[in-house]
């Protein structure tokens, strides 16, 4: 479907967008609300967002193909579970790690994506794609990597091993989730609402058991969550909930009808969107390393999604004279 082109241009303004909006919605560097409570109403607004376009499609003079059978809808609580974990190893990882090196680290998903894509997807791709993945983890990380004059080069390579293999560890999840993902969305023919209603459900009950934990981690000294659940909010952190129902909405639509590799293409550019934003709102000073890594990751993307024929010159063939215009002479 051609549509995807106008969703992942979509996906990347949004994505580009949340940091932004999360950073206005401090107030004097920090937050007046409880964080935690955003990604959960996010999930209940994508559920109602579903249920309703659902019930559209059930009013309809065509009924949408819903499977409710047991061993299928047990598959889709995974992927919160799979998200779960990833969190955990990312703080784990931030222990071993700083700042910098986990944001470089974290580009690994975009390899560890195309990995996955291809083993348990069976997704064939061209060795021009392969390189053009590879590319696209290459500018990102050059964009990030700041100058020796900000910070130590040194620190970049001085992690513990420990704090290395679990920023693989996180890539390979991150990717695992996207690509089961994937996995679900495309086993069958079912309506994609039905599916985002099965998926969204889990990720509400998955939400409340979180904030649940962190009341009993503290005691409850800020009351239960519930009681706090709008406490702080503004109309920025409104657009914040709104941004990432949002965002999920989309993601969910490219997983049914295009694939993982556009939606990291989506969200790698969205990363670049969002720096050159930050010089115009954050005064973020621009450096070399982020105009080389915009310039490699154009150059991925022009790789990987061109027909080949149009990156490769392909010389003209020599056209043979048809025998019958050929005449016999007699040599002696």
């Amino acid at each position: 479907m051609t549509q995807w082109y106008f969703v992942a241009a979509l996906l990347t303004i949004l994505t580009s967008s949340q940091g932004i909006l999360t950073t206005l919605s401090q107030s004097h560097g920090k937050y007046n609300y409880d964080y935690a409570t955003v990604p959960f109403l996010a999930e209940v607004f994508k559920l109602l967002v579903s249920s309703f376009f659902l019930w559209r499609e059930c009013k309809s003079s065509t009924r949408p193909r819903m499977t409710t059978e047991w061993r299928s809808v047990c598959l889709f609580p995974i992927p919160s579970i799979i998200y779960l974990v990833h969190n955990n190893v990312q703080f784990a990882t931030l222990t071993y790690v700083d700042t910098s090196t986990y944001q470089i680290m974290g580009n690994l998903k975009i390899v560890t994506t195309g990995i996955l894509f291809r083993l348990f997807l069976r997704k064939k791709l061209s060795n021009l794609q392969w390189m053009a993945i590879v590319l696209l983890a290459v500018g990102t990380t050059t964009s990030q990597v700041k100058g020796c004059g900000e910070v130590s080069c040194d620190s970049l390579l001085s992690a513990p091993m420990q704090g290395y293999m679990l920023g693989i560890l996180s890539a390979c999840l991150s990717a695992l989730a996207g690509v089961y993902t994937e996995f679900l969305m495309k086993k069958n023919s079912d309506s994609l609402y039905w599916q985002n209603v099965q998926l969204y459900t889990f990720g509400v009950i998955f939400n409340i058991g979180r904030l649940l934990l962190d009341d009993f981690r503290s005691g409850f000294e800020n009351g239960p969550w519930w009681q706090r659940l709008f406490i702080g909010y503004n109309a920025t952190t409104w657009m914040v909930v709104l941004n990432l129902g949002s965002t999920g909405l989309l993601v969910s639509w490219l997983m049914k009808y295009a694939d993982n590799i556009v939606k990291v293409y989506s969200t790698s550019m969205a990363m670049l969107l969002t720096m050159i934003l930050s010089v115009y709102l954050f005064n973020f000073k621009p450096t070399l390393q982020l105009f080389l890594g915009i310039i490699i990751c154009m150059m991925s993307l022009q790789m990987y999604f061109s027909p080949p024929s149009t990156l490769v010159d392909i010389p003209a063939t020599t056209v043979k004279a048809p025998l019958e215009n050929l005449k016999e002479i007699t040599v002696d």
